[in-house]
Order: C-alpha cells, then structure tokens, then sequence
C-alpha cells in the first residue's frame, strides 16, 4: 500500500506553493512511491497555478484516508481553516507565517495520528513566524516541541554525501563556545543509531575539525586539541566508530568518496556549503528523532523569485521521494 506523504505549503509569499506544484503536476514518477497531500489552503496553490501555466483539479480535505487517489491532475489540500487571505508576493508578511505554522501544525498532527507516515516540508521564512509572533525559531524546532522530541538531528543526503549537524542557528561568534564533549559524544552516538536505521550496519563516522589544517596542533586554534579529540575518545569507547577531527576542507570529500558513511559537521554553514557545493538541487534534509519522518527542501524561500515561474522544483521532489522511501525506516522512532 503507497504511504500518505504529507506536504506543507511553505511561507506563501516565496516558493513554497510553486515548486509543489510543479513537484506533483509535472514529475507524475511521485504517485508511484506515494499519495501525497498538501497541507495548506487550496487558495494558495490555485493562486499560482496560472503563473506557472499548470493545471489540476484540487480538492479541499479535512480528513485523510487512504481511499483517497491523488495524480498529476487531481492534487488534495488539506486545511481546517477557511481562509480568504492571498498574501503578497515577494514580502515578508505577518500571514504569511501565520499560514507557514498552521500548515506544519495540522502536518504534525495528522502525522501523530497515524493519517499520514511522513512529511515534507516546503520552505518558510523565520522573519515572517517572527511576525506573526510564533513562538519558534524554526521548522525543526516547530516539529521538535510538537512531538516532545528530546534529541532531533538534521541529516543533509546528497548522493553518497551525508551530513549530521551538532548546531544549526548559532552566530558565528558563539560557535567556539557551543562546543562541549558531553554533546559531542552524544550526537556521535545518535549520528551511528540513525545510519544504522537507514540500513548502514557499521557506519564509520568522521567529527569535522572547526580551525584551520584541524588547528596544526595548537597553531591555529586549541578546539581540536581540549574539545574534540577527547569528544571522539569517549565516543569510541562507547563502541562509535569515529575519526577526526578532520580539517573542513577535506573530510567531505573523503565521505563523498565512500571514506566515511557520513559526517558530523560543527556547526550551519560548513555542512551546507559542503553539501549544496556537490548538489544544490538533490541536496535534501532530515530531521532525525521525531516519531515520524520529516524531510525538507534545502533551500530558503526566495522571495525575489515568487511569482516568477522560475523557481527550481528538484529539491521539492526529492523531498517527496525521500519521504516514501525512508518512512518505513524511520518511523516511531522515539529518542
């Protein structure tokens, strides 16, 4: 029986809706792994159907089951809210992200309930949840609190590239200071359980270095030396099976090489640049932990190209397939 993926609409003011319907209306290959449903109002779909010179039935939803046979040519919206609003294009808006959290709210409790196995989350803009006063940084924070998940983790997977994150939205500056054994040690350790979900039996593990040449024994910075090599030495004998640190500008490749079955990046923008600099468009996310699957387009909300036909879809759909693919795996997972 195909999986119910869920898909949340996104900030309404980007890409969200544009680069999900282009997902579903034109790569027809989706609806033979699942049945997906958009989580959302159908106003906002429809809105920008005519700029994207598609077309398709959509059919407004307030209860899932499996009966339900969505295609290229009839998409389901899910929504509990009669809504009216269309908000402006290419603005950071207050209903905006007001849209963005009931989506990804009705999403996660559909999940819970068992109506959907998984979601695949279109991208918002934290400005906009910060003006509608939503009290949450980000998605992985909505899904974290929502499920009472204690221990999430976000998984890049690009090709044979896997990249687990230790921080995600810390200044630059607070990086250093983030950094603690005990927390290392207990990402290795989650790092491991999650490739081993996915069907890697004996994952081996690379802990990114944070300075320079891994700081050159104490030259370039003392992180490597007083945080994480003894992070990786605890790790170890708790039967991870890590290497590192490893200077930044070598182990991704070493794991895109089949060296390591993934990496543990320190901090945001190392494991992004990494990964988007391999495969901008097929770059997907994970968040880990969650008593269900929730994968994720890898890109923002690109404002500038709302309205404009122009948006790539591919990461959408690789978001979808993903989804299908790896909730089996992964779901009930409670950590």
């Amino acid at each position: 029986m195909k999986k119910v993926v869920g898909i949340t609409i996104g900030d309404p003011s980007g890409v969200g809706p544009e680069i999900i319907l282009k997902s579903l209306i034109v790569h027809k290959e989706i609806y033979e792994t699942c049945k997906p449903v958009v989580f959302g109002p159908p106003e906002l779909l429809k809105a920008q159907m005519e700029a994207c010179d598609l077309k398709a039935d959509i059919i407004q939803i307030n209860k899932i089951n499996q009966s339900i046979e969505p295609s290229s040519n009839t998409l389901y919206c899910y929504t509990n809210e009669n809504n009216s609003i269309t908000p402006p294009l290419g603005v950071i808006n207050a209903d905006s992200g007001h849209l963005a959290f009931r989506a990804i709210v009705d999403s996660i409790e559909c999940a819970l309930n068992g109506d959907i196995e998984a979601v695949a989350t279109a991208p918002i803009n934290k400005e906009a949840l910060n003006k509608a006063r939503i009290p949450f940084l980000d998605q992985t924070e909505i899904f974290s609190k929502k499920t009472n998940s204690k221990n999430p983790m976000i998984l890049f997977m690009v090709g044979n590239l896997r990249i687990f994150f230790l921080t995600r939205h810390l200044r630059f500056s607070d990086i250093s200071s983030a950094l603690r054994i005990d927390d290392i040690v207990v990402k290795l350790k989650f790092s491991q359980k999650y490739l081993k979900k996915l069907g890697i039996n004996n994952p081996k593990i690379a802990l990114a270095a944070l300075n320079p040449h891994a700081g050159e024994a104490g030259m370039f910075g003392d992180e490597e030396i007083g945080v994480l090599t003894p992070a990786i030495k605890h790790a170890q004998k708790n039967d991870v099976v890590v290497d590192g640190p490893i200077a930044a500008d070598s182990v991704f490749h070493l794991c895109k090489e089949g060296y390591y079955d993934a990496v543990l990046s320190l901090y945001h923008d190392q494991g992004h640049i990494a990964a988007k600099s391999y495969d901008f468009y097929k770059t997907i996310s994970l968040t880990m932990g969650l008593p269900f699957l929730r994968t994720s387009v890898d890109h923002g909300t690109a404002m500038d190209l709302a309205g404009k036909n122009m948006a790539n879809e591919i990461s959408m759909v690789e978001a979808i397939k993903a989804a299908a693919k790896y909730s089996w795996k992964l779901n009930k997972i409670y950590v």
